[in-house]
């Protein structure tokens, strides 16, 4: 069974969707459009901007997500058994399985990304990647810290990203090396995504989901919040409301997928870090990647 996953932020690149811009008729009206909703020039930015220009919080999700889904809707022509999306990409992952229309999710995206800056400003925060510990022992000692500090992002076996107050970071970085990390390392984020420290933002943002339309998807998505498939539209919108103050449970999105029959994945979007933490969930299905045209 052929399943389509698509990547969060952090993977954006300069240039990005230029080739799809220049050569597709499609890519460009879509491009042209999201300008429109948006209210300045994305495109300007992506496909002339430096790597600074597009990690400008409000630039990066929507361009992040208009890569992907501009991938999806140029160069997929075959139906997916199942879709899921890595944080951000969980909103991509909802066009492709047309539960979301494309304008409804960039207004959301762009909604996402102003709310996300708005609760960075008030509680400075940051989050570190793990490597090389069992999860077990990463929540206990985020489990044993007074500060606000969470597993965020359950990436693969032995790869975990905590989230949490600026003290809280660093006293956990400093038990979990201690207790044998491989390594530790602050990400270069501005603040605690996927962490109660983003529940302004989920407040900001369940408005506009819960004002949104959600149809049906045609095939079942795979949501972070808890790995499992979804189908029921309400069920669907309730999970994107919780997914920022929750964990990306990534590893068992993918194991279940897999249990439901899912060999062959393809990522849709910038980068090939989905592709790489697939191999190292299960090396045994067959992973590919589509982030531009053909050469």
């Amino acid at each position: 069974m052929k399943a389509y996953v698509f990547p969060g932020q952090g993977a954006q690149f300069p240039g990005m969707g230029k080739d799809l811009y220049e050569k597709s008729a499609l890519a460009k009206k879509l491009f042209d459009k999201a300008n429109q909703i948006l209210g300045f020039d994305i495109t300007k930015i992506m496909f002339e901007g430096t790597k600074e220009d597009l990690k400008q919080t409000k630039v990066t999700q929507p361009s992040v997500f208009l890569h992907s889904v501009i991938l999806f809707k140029t160069l997929l022509k075959e139906k997916p058994d199942m879709v899921a999306g890595h944080s951000l990409g969980e909103f991509s992952a909802l066009v492709a399985s047309q539960s979301l229309s494309f304008d409804d999710a960039l207004t959301l995206v762009s909604k996402r990304a102003i709310a996300m800056q708005k609760a960075c400003d008030a509680n400075p925060s940051t989050m570190a990647a793990i490597i090389g510990l069992k999860d077990e022992l990463i929540e206990e000692v985020c489990n044993s810290i007074e500060d606000i500090v969470i597993p965020a992002n359950y990436n693969c076996p032995g790869q975990v990203v905590i989230s949490g107050t600026n003290s809280g970071i660093d006293k956990a970085c400093k038990i979990l090396t201690d207790k044998g990390a491989k390594k530790v390392l602050k990400l270069a984020v501005g603040g605690a995504f996927h962490s109660p420290l983003m529940e302004p933002a989920r407040k900001e943002l369940s408005f506009a989901i819960e004002n949104t339309e959600f149809s049906a998807p045609i095939c079942p998505v795979y949501q972070n919040v808890s790995g499992k498939a979804f189908i029921n539209p309400t069920e669907i919108k309730k999970n994107l409301i919780d997914q920022l103050t929750s964990p990306v449970r990534w590893t068992q999105t993918i194991i279940n997928m897999i249990n439901d029959g899912a060999t062959d994945f393809t990522e849709i979007g910038p980068g090939k870090v989905l592709q790489g933490l697939i191999r190292r969930i299960n090396k045994d299905v067959k992973t590919s990647g589509v982030n531009g045209l053909p050469k």
